[in-house]
């Protein structure tokens, strides 16, 4: 083949536009294969985008796994270093660059006509082809809320070196924020705010410096640390940064606020070179081919533009660009490890025909850009399933989200103790497995593999990735939650089609802080609130005070009672920790209620069994409601299973830490004497398995797992860092010398007072030794269940979920 568009006259082959990582690989291939070419740069040097890092920067080379194909050199190491390098191959490779040449045009009057380039200087160029990489650094995302232009916040470090013995905060846990944080917080007291529950968006080799300089006590992390405002304090220090974390609203008096939220792309500029976007979203990427062609025939965007702000990839697609311009057939660089990653299904699969007929077959695949499906396909696992196979069962605590490549899944629809078992399939192009990535809690139904099932297994980290970038992706995730949702909720009251219709008229997703209300007893009915993370507390005046009605965890719905007869709302709901709300438009569902009689008979008959729960706990004593409002403050909003003490009939025998210590090497992992105490109830230091464990955030050899049964635990991974210990709330996490321990006396202990008693360590070990996390695990690998409960003679100590020790609790008497 030969060169695209070798008929059209023109001054160049190639314009590259932008001299970043990507223009300039592809400047250097150009140049190799004797192409007629410019390199245009609107500043006065070369690559300013890493010219603008920080002083000092690591600049690292990920994915690792992924091979250069360029002819510039590039490995990981120092800002200075790369940038030298760089510098040095444009003079001895000769590239044909001109600098201050601000782009300020591209058009094309059509097919058999060259592209003009104009630039802000007035001069033109014309070429058969352009490659754009202007990347996205000259359109700042700003903090978005009061306070954001005050003199002291600022969205560039240039050196971190300037400031010195100052309380910072740094917003932002991308590449950019971690990196700045980590360089300040060697002469500065840092904050860093990720708005995420971990780290989901920057290189793994950032996050484990995140970690390391936290463990250090250079630095404290927030997690789901949304910004409120940032004020001036007239004082010193002189500001002070306001957020909400999970737990409520903070503030950090400090000095000053380094803000690294990103950039937005140029969409005017680029639309006005006649490129389209898929939708409205600022943040939306170009609609590129496999060759990174935009749908402007050879106009072709690369880097950060197209979505792949990463250098190694920014410089493979440059070359890869200059090869397709040139004629040649290029197999992008990644396509060995997609292959292999396919090969127990499809193993001499061309993969760019199959994404394409993954992507006509599925509404889900179609919504995802080839590119975005290549990375999919590298960081995910392929399953060839037998029929029958169980892929996950009904209240495992598994997260990953599935993709149906080809065959079929059976989802059980009717209850375990209902024989035989109901089933209902979902064929090829479905997903499942939203909710227990999206709430974090228990599987819903037991999946199993139907004929011919393959399966696309995707980690949560690049789900949660890809939905943060694409609007459509998360829409349709979004509203199958819903959909099953509300089949778990009033079953085959609404058909699919009425639905769909829901869905249609929009939800509204809604983001609470703890103890915020997402509405209040005697609002008007404003629609029907499905919990998509988190979990509420249900309140109703009485007698002037709040008496605790119910606890609705993700899953649930509220809301539903005011709909049905156009009253006020009956009573409050507050978010118990950092919550998300998907909410009904209150018109559109009072409509389907009203042309749908039996989903309007299945409402109220729901209805009428919570107004009865509702009564009965109304008349119960005051101090049951004192009992719930207790276990929410104590935070069992986050549990997924809690250990309880009833101290009536506690005899404090100390048995169920004896029991623990004998079963886990002589170190108990509750500490039974310690812990909040109501009345009668008490709460010890034990791990309660927390929804979205704080403990997993921050792990970095990732030892921290959970079971599919809800147990959190912790591996011989482990490294003894320290930053699971830290992060728990509740501190039911410690380190420890985990030796066997010298056992006491046993029957001589018993008879006879000889020897050490059971559970007690001989020091027999040395105290410098290397310790390691240790917590509960809820005796996950010995049969009969935790060791503290079966090792209690009355009965006392008892596990159970949060929603039946609210239940437990609203019915004491």
């Amino acid at each position: 083949m030969g060169m695209m568009f070798e008929n059209v006259q023109a001054d160049y082959d190639i314009v590259i536009v932008g001299s970043g990582p990507a223009g300039l690989s592809a400047a250097s291939r150009a140049q190799e294969r004797g192409n007629r070419y410019v390199l245009l740069e609107a500043e006065d040097h070369a690559s300013d985008t890493i010219y603008k890092y920080q002083k000092g920067k690591h600049v690292m080379a990920e994915p690792g796994f992924l091979p250069l194909r360029s002819g510039m050199k590039f490995g990981e190491g120092k800002r200075e270093g790369i940038l030298g390098e760089w510098d040095n191959a444009l003079k001895s490779q000769s590239i044909n660059i001109a600098y201050k040449k601000k782009v300020a045009g591209i058009k094309r009057d059509d097919a058999n006509s060259p592209f003009t380039i104009t630039c802000e200087d007035g001069s033109s160029y014309t070429s058969r082809a352009v490659i754009l990489g202007i990347g996205l650094q000259g359109n700042i995302r700003k903090l978005g809320v009061p306070g954001e232009n005050l003199a002291r916040v600022q969205y560039t470090l240039s050196d971190p070196d300037e400031f010195k013995d100052e309380v910072i905060v740094v917003v932002g846990a991308g590449d950019a924020g971690i990196e700045n944080a980590c360089a300040l917080a060697k002469q500065n007291q840092l904050h860093l705010m990720n708005r995420d529950e971990e780290f989901t968006v920057c290189k793994d080799g950032n996050k484990n410096l995140a970690l390391a300089t936290e463990k250090s006590g250079k630095m404290t992390i927030w997690h789901s640390a949304f910004a409120a405002r940032v004020e001036e304090t007239g004082a010193e220090p002189p500001l002070n940064y306001v957020f909400n974390a999970k737990d409520g609203e903070h503030s950090i008096p400090c000095h000053r606020v380094v803000a690294r939220c990103g950039a937005i792309p140029p969409r005017k500029l680029v639309e006005s070179f006649g490129i389209q976007f898929p939708n409205p979203n600022p943040t939306s990427i170009p609609v590129l081919s496999e060759s990174y062609e935009s749908n402007v025939p050879g106009l072709f965007i690369v880097g950060a533009l197209g979505g792949y702000p990463l250098i190694k990839q920014a410089m493979n697609q440059g070359y890869e660009v200059v090869e397709t311009i040139n004629g040649e057939v290029v197999e992008p660089v990644d396509e060995p490890l997609i292959r292999e990653r396919l090969k127990a299904w499809k193993a001499d699969a061309n993969v760019g025909d199959l994404i394409d007929r993954m992507r006509a077959s599925s509404p889900f695949f179609a919504a995802i850009t080839k590119l975005q499906m290549r990375e999919i396909l590298l960081e995910s696992t392929v399953k060839v399933l037998r029929k029958g196979e169980v892929v996950f069962a009904k209240g495992d605590y598994t997260n990953t989200f599935f993709s149906i490549a080809e065959g079929s899944v059976d989802v059980q629809i009717s209850p375990d103790e209902v024989k035989p078992a109901k089933y209902i399939s979902l064929p090829a192009g479905r997903f499942f497995g939203e909710m227990g990535l999206l709430s974090g809690r228990r599987r819903t139904a037991t999946i199993l593999a139907g004929e011919g099932c393959v399966l696309i297994e995707t980690p949560r980290r690049t789900m949660l990735k890809l939905i943060a970038s694409s609007d459509e992706v998360r829409k349709q995730i979004d509203n199958a939650f819903v959909r099953n949702a509300i089949i778990n909720y009033i079953g085959s009251a609404m058909s699919p089609e009425s639905i769909d219709a829901l869905l249609q008229g929009g939800v509204e997703l809604k983001r609470y802080n703890a103890k915020q209300y997402l509405f209040k007893e005697g609002d008007d009915a404003d629609g029907l609130y499905l919990i998509r993370r988190g979990s509420v507390e249900v309140t109703r005046k009485a007698a002037g005070q709040d008496q605790a009605l119910g606890y609705v965890a993700a899953g649930g719905y509220v809301g539903e009672m005011a709909l049905i007869d156009d009253s006020k709302r009956s009573a409050s709901v507050m978010a118990t920790v950092l919550t998300e709300a998907l909410v009904f438009e209150g018109a559109r569902f009072k409509a389907e209620i009203e042309r749908n009689p039996k989903l309007k008979e299945t409402l109220q008959a729901l209805i009428l069994e919570r107004t009865r729960a509702n009564v009965t706990r109304a008349d119960t004593s005051a101090n049951s409601s004192y009992m719930a409002q207790f276990l929410v403050a104590q935070g069992v909003g986050d549990a997924s299973n809690i250990l309880v003490i009833d101290e009536t009939k506690c005899v404090q025998c100390n048995n169920c830490e004896t029991a623990c210590a004998e079963t886990h090497d002589g170190v108990s992992r509750l500490r039974r004497d310690v812990g909040p105490t109501l009345n009668h109830l008490h709460i010890p230091v034990a791990c309660r398995h927390c929804e979205n464990p704080h403990c997993m955030k921050d792990c970095p050899p990732d030892a921290i797992s959970r079971g599919p049964t809800g147990e959190v635990f912790i591996s011989d991974a482990c490294i003894g860092c320290g930053n699971c210990e830290r992060n728990c709330p509740y501190g039911v996490v410690q380190l420890a010398v985990q030796k066997k321990p010298k056992f006491g006396g046993g029957l001589a202990w018993l008879l006879f007072g000889l020897g050490k008693a059971p559970g007690d360590r001989a020091p027999d070990y040395d105290p410098n030794a290397r310790k390691k996390a240790v917590k509960c695990d809820l005796c996950k690998e010995i049969s009969g269940g935790p060791r503290c409960v079966n090792a209690c003679p009355t009965g006392a100590a008892v596990r159970m979920s949060p929603d039946k020790l609210m239940a437990l609790v609203a019915s004491d008497n």
